[in-house]
Protein backbone atom coordinates (compact mmCIF):
# COMPACT_ATOMS: atom_id res chain seq x y z
CA UNK A 1 0.00 0.00 0.00
CA UNK A 2 2.74 2.47 0.96
CA UNK A 3 4.76 1.47 -2.09
CA UNK A 4 1.81 2.34 -4.36
CA UNK A 5 1.43 5.76 -2.72
CA UNK A 6 5.16 6.43 -3.07
CA UNK A 7 5.16 5.42 -6.73
CA UNK A 8 2.06 7.53 -7.40
CA UNK A 9 3.62 10.58 -5.76
CA UNK A 10 6.81 10.12 -7.78
CA UNK A 11 4.87 9.86 -11.01
CA UNK A 12 2.93 13.01 -10.19
CA UNK A 13 6.17 14.89 -9.47
CA UNK A 14 7.66 13.74 -12.77
CA UNK A 15 4.47 14.69 -14.60
CA UNK A 16 4.39 18.23 -13.18
CA UNK A 17 8.13 18.62 -13.74
CA UNK A 18 7.66 17.71 -17.41
CA UNK A 19 4.73 20.10 -17.71
CA UNK A 20 6.82 22.88 -16.18
CA UNK A 21 9.73 22.17 -18.55
CA UNK A 22 7.32 22.14 -21.49
CA UNK A 23 5.84 25.43 -20.31
CA UNK A 24 9.29 27.03 -20.12
CA UNK A 25 10.13 25.65 -23.56
CA UNK A 26 6.93 27.15 -25.02
CA UNK A 27 7.73 30.52 -23.44
CA UNK A 28 11.21 30.35 -24.96
CA UNK A 29 9.81 29.50 -28.41
CA UNK A 30 7.22 32.27 -28.22
CA UNK A 31 9.88 34.74 -27.09
CA UNK A 32 12.17 33.63 -29.90
CA UNK A 33 9.41 34.03 -32.49
CA UNK A 34 8.54 37.50 -31.18
CA UNK A 35 12.22 38.51 -31.23
CA UNK A 36 12.69 37.26 -34.79
CA UNK A 37 9.52 39.06 -35.85
CA UNK A 38 10.72 42.32 -34.29
CA UNK A 39 14.13 41.97 -35.98
CA UNK A 40 12.46 41.40 -39.35
CA UNK A 41 10.15 44.40 -38.90
CA UNK A 42 13.08 46.54 -37.73
CA UNK A 43 15.09 45.51 -40.78
CA UNK A 44 12.18 46.20 -43.13
CA UNK A 45 11.69 49.62 -41.54
CA UNK A 46 15.41 50.37 -41.88
CA UNK A 47 15.35 49.35 -45.54
CA UNK A 48 12.30 51.54 -46.16
CA UNK A 49 13.98 54.54 -44.50
CA UNK A 50 17.17 54.01 -46.51
CA UNK A 51 15.21 53.77 -49.75
CA UNK A 52 13.39 56.99 -48.97
CA UNK A 53 16.64 58.75 -48.07
CA UNK A 54 18.20 57.70 -51.39
CA UNK A 55 15.16 58.92 -53.32
CA UNK A 56 15.28 62.21 -51.46
CA UNK A 57 18.96 62.71 -52.29
CA UNK A 58 18.16 62.06 -55.95
CA UNK A 59 15.56 64.81 -55.93
CA UNK A 60 17.34 67.66 -54.16
CA UNK A 61 20.50 69.69 -54.41
CA UNK A 62 22.17 71.31 -51.42
CA UNK A 63 23.71 74.59 -52.52
CA UNK A 64 26.00 76.96 -50.63
CA UNK A 65 24.98 80.59 -50.21
CA UNK A 66 27.70 83.20 -50.52
CA UNK A 67 27.61 85.99 -47.96
CA UNK A 68 25.97 89.18 -49.21
CA UNK A 69 24.11 92.22 -47.95
CA UNK A 70 21.05 90.00 -47.55
CA UNK A 71 22.81 87.79 -44.99
CA UNK A 72 22.22 89.05 -41.47
CA UNK A 73 24.97 88.42 -38.92
CA UNK A 74 23.63 87.94 -35.40
CA UNK A 75 26.11 89.71 -33.11
CA UNK A 76 25.19 90.13 -29.46
CA UNK A 77 28.42 91.65 -28.15
CA UNK A 78 30.49 88.51 -28.62
CA UNK A 79 33.92 88.57 -26.97
CA UNK A 80 37.02 88.01 -29.09
CA UNK A 81 37.72 84.54 -27.60
CA UNK A 82 34.37 83.12 -28.66
CA UNK A 83 34.73 80.68 -31.62
CA UNK A 84 31.75 82.53 -33.10
CA UNK A 85 34.18 84.55 -35.19
CA UNK A 86 35.37 81.40 -36.97
CA UNK A 87 31.95 79.85 -37.46
CA UNK A 88 30.37 83.00 -38.81
CA UNK A 89 32.47 82.49 -41.95
CA UNK A 90 30.75 79.15 -42.70
CA UNK A 91 28.45 79.34 -45.71
CA UNK A 92 24.72 78.86 -45.36
CA UNK A 93 22.92 76.18 -47.37
CA UNK A 94 19.89 76.46 -49.61
CA UNK A 95 17.63 73.51 -50.46
CA UNK A 96 14.65 73.80 -52.80
CA UNK A 97 11.91 71.93 -50.97
CA UNK A 98 9.29 72.01 -53.75
CA UNK A 99 9.95 68.45 -54.98
CA UNK A 100 9.88 67.15 -51.43
CA UNK A 101 6.61 68.94 -50.73
CA UNK A 102 5.10 67.04 -53.66
CA UNK A 103 5.81 63.85 -51.65
CA UNK A 104 4.93 65.29 -48.25
CA UNK A 105 3.35 68.74 -48.02
CA UNK A 106 4.30 68.81 -44.32
CA UNK A 107 7.95 69.34 -45.27
CA UNK A 108 9.15 72.56 -43.65
CA UNK A 109 12.93 72.48 -43.86
CA UNK A 110 16.28 70.74 -44.23
CA UNK A 111 18.82 70.12 -41.47
CA UNK A 112 22.52 69.32 -41.76
CA UNK A 113 24.65 68.64 -38.67
CA UNK A 114 28.41 68.43 -39.12
CA UNK A 115 30.12 65.30 -37.80
CA UNK A 116 26.93 63.21 -38.01
CA UNK A 117 24.78 61.51 -40.64
CA UNK A 118 22.03 64.09 -40.10
CA UNK A 119 21.35 65.54 -43.54
CA UNK A 120 17.60 65.28 -44.07
CA UNK A 121 14.40 67.17 -44.69
CA UNK A 122 12.31 67.71 -41.59
CA UNK A 123 8.55 67.88 -41.32
CA UNK A 124 5.94 69.29 -38.95
CA UNK A 125 2.59 67.89 -37.88
CA UNK A 126 -0.25 69.03 -35.64
CA UNK A 127 1.26 67.02 -32.77
CA UNK A 128 4.53 65.43 -31.68
CA UNK A 129 3.30 61.85 -32.06
CA UNK A 130 2.53 61.24 -35.73
CA UNK A 131 6.10 61.20 -37.04
CA UNK A 132 7.27 58.93 -34.25
CA UNK A 133 5.64 56.10 -36.21
CA UNK A 134 5.41 57.45 -39.78
CA UNK A 135 8.19 58.03 -42.26
CA UNK A 136 8.65 60.81 -44.81
CA UNK A 137 6.15 59.34 -47.27
CA UNK A 138 3.66 58.97 -44.38
CA UNK A 139 3.77 55.16 -44.43
CA UNK A 140 3.74 53.45 -41.04
CA UNK A 141 7.31 52.93 -39.86
CA UNK A 142 8.73 52.43 -36.36
CA UNK A 143 11.72 54.53 -37.43
CA UNK A 144 9.53 57.60 -37.85
CA UNK A 145 11.08 60.74 -39.34
CA UNK A 146 12.78 64.00 -38.38
CA UNK A 147 10.21 66.55 -37.24
CA UNK A 148 9.89 70.05 -35.85
CA UNK A 149 7.92 70.53 -32.64
CA UNK A 150 4.30 71.32 -33.56
CA UNK A 151 4.40 74.41 -31.30
CA UNK A 152 7.23 76.05 -33.22
CA UNK A 153 6.86 78.72 -35.90
CA UNK A 154 9.15 77.92 -38.85
CA UNK A 155 8.57 81.36 -40.37
CA UNK A 156 9.53 83.61 -37.46
CA UNK A 157 11.45 81.12 -35.29
CA UNK A 158 10.85 80.93 -31.56
CA UNK A 159 13.15 81.37 -28.60
CA UNK A 160 13.62 77.58 -28.53
CA UNK A 161 13.12 75.66 -31.79
CA UNK A 162 13.07 71.89 -31.26
CA UNK A 163 13.68 69.09 -33.75
CA UNK A 164 13.19 65.42 -32.81
CA UNK A 165 13.90 62.02 -34.37
CA UNK A 166 14.47 58.44 -33.28
CA UNK A 167 18.03 57.30 -32.56
CA UNK A 168 18.14 54.39 -35.02
CA UNK A 169 20.81 51.73 -34.53
CA UNK A 170 21.82 51.93 -38.20
CA UNK A 171 22.67 55.62 -37.62
CA UNK A 172 19.82 56.97 -39.76
CA UNK A 173 17.50 59.69 -38.47
CA UNK A 174 19.17 60.94 -35.25
CA UNK A 175 21.02 57.66 -34.62
CA UNK A 176 24.40 59.32 -35.17
CA UNK A 177 23.57 62.13 -32.71
CA UNK A 178 24.85 59.81 -29.98
CA UNK A 179 28.35 60.40 -31.40
CA UNK A 180 28.40 64.00 -30.19
CA UNK A 181 29.20 62.91 -26.63
CA UNK A 182 32.48 61.35 -27.76
CA UNK A 183 35.62 63.42 -27.30
CA UNK A 184 36.74 62.98 -30.91
CA UNK A 185 33.53 64.65 -32.08
CA UNK A 186 33.96 67.53 -29.66
CA UNK A 187 37.67 67.98 -30.44
CA UNK A 188 36.91 68.61 -34.12
CA UNK A 189 35.74 72.23 -33.96
CA UNK A 190 34.27 71.98 -37.47
CA UNK A 191 31.51 69.84 -35.94
CA UNK A 192 30.12 72.62 -33.78
CA UNK A 193 27.68 74.07 -36.31
CA UNK A 194 24.22 73.19 -37.61
CA UNK A 195 22.73 74.48 -40.85
CA UNK A 196 19.03 74.72 -41.69
CA UNK A 197 17.22 75.67 -44.86
CA UNK A 198 13.51 76.41 -45.18
CA UNK A 199 11.20 78.14 -47.64
CA UNK A 200 11.61 81.34 -45.64
CA UNK A 201 15.25 81.47 -44.65
CA UNK A 202 18.62 79.74 -44.38
CA UNK A 203 20.23 79.74 -40.95
CA UNK A 204 23.51 78.91 -39.22
CA UNK A 205 23.59 77.77 -35.60
CA UNK A 206 26.57 77.50 -33.22
CA UNK A 207 26.55 74.62 -30.72
CA UNK A 208 26.90 75.64 -27.07
CA UNK A 209 25.71 72.59 -25.10
CA UNK A 210 25.49 68.80 -25.46
CA UNK A 211 24.55 66.25 -22.80
CA UNK A 212 22.85 62.99 -21.85
CA UNK A 213 19.98 63.29 -19.39
CA UNK A 214 17.29 61.14 -17.81
CA UNK A 215 13.93 61.44 -19.55
CA UNK A 216 12.56 64.90 -18.84
CA UNK A 217 10.64 67.65 -20.61
CA UNK A 218 12.35 70.60 -18.98
CA UNK A 219 14.53 71.43 -22.02
CA UNK A 220 11.72 71.49 -24.59
CA UNK A 221 10.00 74.67 -23.44
CA UNK A 222 9.36 76.86 -26.51
CA UNK A 223 8.02 80.10 -25.02
CA UNK A 224 8.87 82.14 -21.94
CA UNK A 225 7.01 84.70 -19.87
CA UNK A 226 9.92 87.12 -19.55
CA UNK A 227 13.66 87.54 -20.01
CA UNK A 228 14.41 86.34 -16.49
CA UNK A 229 12.67 83.05 -17.11
CA UNK A 230 14.44 82.63 -20.44
CA UNK A 231 17.82 83.53 -18.95
CA UNK A 232 17.37 80.92 -16.21
CA UNK A 233 16.48 78.36 -18.86
CA UNK A 234 19.58 79.19 -20.93
CA UNK A 235 21.86 78.96 -17.90
CA UNK A 236 20.36 75.59 -16.96
CA UNK A 237 20.88 73.95 -20.34
CA UNK A 238 24.33 75.51 -20.83
CA UNK A 239 25.57 74.33 -17.43
CA UNK A 240 24.44 70.78 -18.23
CA UNK A 241 26.88 70.50 -21.12
CA UNK A 242 29.36 67.63 -21.06
CA UNK A 243 31.92 69.92 -22.70
CA UNK A 244 32.68 73.63 -22.51
CA UNK A 245 32.12 75.25 -25.91
CA UNK A 246 33.31 78.65 -24.64
CA UNK A 247 30.23 80.18 -26.24
CA UNK A 248 28.31 83.16 -24.92
CA UNK A 249 24.53 82.95 -24.79
CA UNK A 250 21.99 85.57 -23.69
CA UNK A 251 18.28 86.39 -23.79
CA UNK A 252 18.57 88.03 -27.21
CA UNK A 253 19.57 84.71 -28.75
CA UNK A 254 17.26 82.23 -30.44
CA UNK A 255 18.29 78.62 -29.99
CA UNK A 256 17.87 75.28 -31.74
CA UNK A 257 17.43 72.06 -29.76
CA UNK A 258 17.95 68.55 -31.14
CA UNK A 259 16.64 65.65 -29.08
CA UNK A 260 16.68 61.86 -29.44
CA UNK A 261 16.72 58.69 -27.34
CA UNK A 262 20.08 57.60 -25.96
CA UNK A 263 18.63 54.55 -24.17
CA UNK A 264 15.27 53.47 -22.80
CA UNK A 265 15.34 56.07 -20.05
CA UNK A 266 17.84 58.65 -21.28
CA UNK A 267 18.00 61.34 -23.98
CA UNK A 268 20.91 62.91 -25.81
CA UNK A 269 20.43 66.62 -26.42
CA UNK A 270 22.19 69.30 -28.44
CA UNK A 271 21.62 73.06 -28.20
CA UNK A 272 22.88 75.70 -30.62
CA UNK A 273 22.29 79.43 -31.01
CA UNK A 274 21.42 81.34 -34.16
CA UNK A 275 24.40 83.29 -35.52
CA UNK A 276 23.57 83.96 -39.16
CA UNK A 277 20.38 84.15 -41.25
CA UNK A 278 19.46 84.78 -44.86
CA UNK A 279 15.81 85.73 -45.31
CA UNK A 280 14.48 84.59 -48.69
Amino acid sequence: MYDKIYIGDSMNKIKWKNIFILFLFLIFIIGLIISIYKIIIWKLDDDSINNQINKIYDKVNINDIDDSDKVDIIDNSINSKDPYWDYIKVKLIDVNLDKLKSINKSTVGWIKVNGTNINYPFVQSSDNKYYLTHSFNKSYNSGGWVFLDYRNDIINLDKNNIIYAHGRLNKTMFGSLKNIIKSNWYNNKDNHIIRLSSKYHSTLWQVFSIYIINNTNDYIQVSFNNDTEYNNFLNKIKNRSTYNFNTNINVKDKILTLSTCYSNNKKVVMHAKLIKIYVK
